[in-house]
């Protein structure tokens, strides 16, 4: 399942990220344009708001493609930023 989270502290507070991979303490966050795939941000759990109740049509990019590029996750969150 694709998850978004919104940053609760830091210097990118209120950013959202799409969250790649979660381990016990920490969780791995892109958003395609300044955290890319190949060099996610790791940040601790607490320091993030999951996002649970999101639109359907944002998932339409991720669902066609298996594995999401750094473009697609972009648009992804600009279509998301756009909805607000």
């Amino acid at each position: 399942m694709v998850t978004l989270a919104r940053s609760k502290a830091g210097h990118d507070k209120n950013h959202v990220y799409l969250v790649i991979k979660e381990d016990a303490e920490f969780v791995y966050l892109v958003n395609g344009t300044t955290k890319k795939l190949d060099h996610p941000k790791k940040k601790k759990k607490i320091h993030v708001q999951l996002i649970k109740q999101m639109p359907p049509e944002l998932w339409e990019g991720l669902e066609e493609s298996q594995d999401p590029d750094d473009i697609t996750i972009a648009k992804m969150l600009d279509n998301y930023h756009r909805r607000k």
